[in-house]
């Protein structure tokens, strides 16, 4: 098998191949194993410097690539947009020239408009990963949701996934719907007409707006929050009518009649989008979730890196 990417950068799981996405997931195997040691670090990229470059707020993904970086022995640097002068004006390039001009290798970046990373690879030599453009992708959220299920599972070819809630504004739904088809299962996505994007029909997924329609049909429903944060105009009428039709809670899984994987990227709207009750029970897979996102970047960052696979571990 190759041992490399054929890409430079991971902007988009749109742009990569499903040799590039077992590649990484059987490099992740062997990370898995790693941050399961009592010592978690490996020296692997103890000569590269990486940036996080965030210009949105984030908690998870921020801390979930740093210990990546750290668990690599890489030197990190944490940048942060609100407090830098990007808020005085700064263009995107400069910043991040002014960055590299400190030898940085590899810079993750997560931006509000869709495409930034795409248009950084075009202009820095350095190696860029997209931690989330816009509503546009989230790949290594992608890749994990989609290794939590090869690892539950044992493939994802012909798992039938369902994705509910906020399609329109998610980025980690795109990305999700990508990397699962690559790999070969169904996808459907579930939702309110107004939160379900008119161009879904052209990705070759089902739409479903009941949910118990949609529960009954799948292996595994990833449940997306709602995120206000992104949304101009109401979407739906309350919130309280959104947990009704699409809220999923012990009643509405134990109807199902069989058991289904609950997934969610988070963070979580308890209550909203779904109860404690089902986020914590046996059959939900979010904390694997977040302990795989960890080794999932450890990977990417790996390869990316253009260290050989097989090399010391």
């Amino acid at each position: 098998m190759e041992s490399r990417l054929t890409s430079k950068h991971l902007l988009a799981i749109k742009d990569i191949s499903a040799e590039d996405i077992n590649l990484i997931f059987t490099t992740t195997d062997t990370f898995k194993d790693v941050i399961n040691r009592p010592i978690k670090k490996v020296p692997s990229l103890r000569d590269i410097t990486i940036a996080n470059i965030f210009f949105e707020n984030s908690t998870r993904t921020k801390l979930s690539f740093e210990l990546a970086e750290k668990r690599l022995s890489a030197d990190v640097i944490n940048f942060s947009a609100s407090s830098s002068s990007v808020s005085k004006g700064e263009s995107l390039i400069d910043t991040v020239n002014n960055i590299l001009a400190m030898k940085v290798d590899m810079i993750v970046m997560r931006h509000p408009r869709p495409g930034a990373a795409k248009f950084l690879s075009s202009h820095v030599s350095a190696k860029i990963i997209n931690a989330g453009d816009g509503t546009h992708e989230h790949p290594t959220q992608g890749l994990l949701d989609a290794y939590s299920i090869r690892e539950k599972y044992g493939n994802v070819r012909g798992m039938k996934v369902v994705i509910v809630g906020d399609i329109l504004h998610s980025r980690v739904a795109l990305s999700n719907i990508f990397c699962l088809q690559k790999l070969g299962a169904e996808v459907m996505v579930c939702g309110p007409t107004t939160l379900i994007p008119k161009y879904i029909d052209s990705l070759g997924v089902r739409v479903e707006h009941n949910l118990d329609e949609a529960l009954a049909w799948c292996d595994v429903a990833n449940m997306l929050r709602i995120q206000m944060e992104r949304q101009d105009i109401r979407y739906f009428p309350s919130l309280r009518e959104y947990t009704m039709l699409y809220g999923l809670d012990r009643k509405r899984l134990e109807k199902v009649g069989k058991k289904i994987t609950i997934m969610h990227p988070g963070p979580i709207n308890r209550g909203i989008e779904i109860t404690s009750d089902v986020a914590d029970s046996g059959q939900s897979i979010i904390l694997d979730q977040v302990e795989n996102g960890v080794a999932v970047r450890m990977a990417v960052l790996y390869l990316l890196a253009g260290q050989q696979a097989g090399e010391e571990k």
